[in-house]
């Protein structure tokens, strides 16, 4: 009886080790951890796409986050302002958290109004949205990237 009662309990050891695992690889699937490229904008009505917004020939967007912190930068060659920010970042539940430590000066007038960006966010293996919600929980921007790293 003994040697049936440690079978079965190393057997279940077993089992919720390899389910742990494959959750944290599922996990680590889905994770903002990395570098990401702006791909384009969406803007909506009524909660659905209404329109797309590609970036402009030499417009690049990067985002990259690691362990709580997040650094992103902007060049726009048709905008002669600055635009990055550094800060950390927090998963809660289904959204995106940031707040920016130091940032250009351009961002700074933001960050001086916005303590912290919350973003509903959806992810996958390759792509996340960052999606902006009105006042009341709408979605009316977002911003959708690619992992390039």
């Amino acid at each position: 009886m003994k040697k049936i009662s440690l079978i079965v309990c190393g057997i279940l050891v077993a089992v919720i080790c390899i389910s742990a695992s494959a959750d944290h690889k599922l996990n680590s699937l889905h994770s903002l951890e990395g570098v990401w490229e702006l791909q384009h904008q969406f803007i909506y009505e009524n909660n659905e796409v209404q329109d797309t917004l590609y970036n402009l020939d030499g417009y690049r967007q990067v985002k990259m986050y690691s362990r709580g912190k997040v650094m992103w930068s902007r060049f726009n060659p048709v905008d002669s302002d600055e635009w990055f920010g550094y800060g950390t970042y927090n998963l809660n539940g289904e959204y995106l958290e940031e707040q920016l430590e130091y940032a250009s000066n351009s961002m700074m007038k933001i960050v001086d109004t916005v303590q912290v960006f919350r973003f509903l966010l959806e992810i996958d293996d390759h792509y996340y949205s960052q999606i902006n919600l009105d006042s009341d929980g709408n979605r009316y921007v977002s911003e959708n990237y690619k992992r390039i790293e």
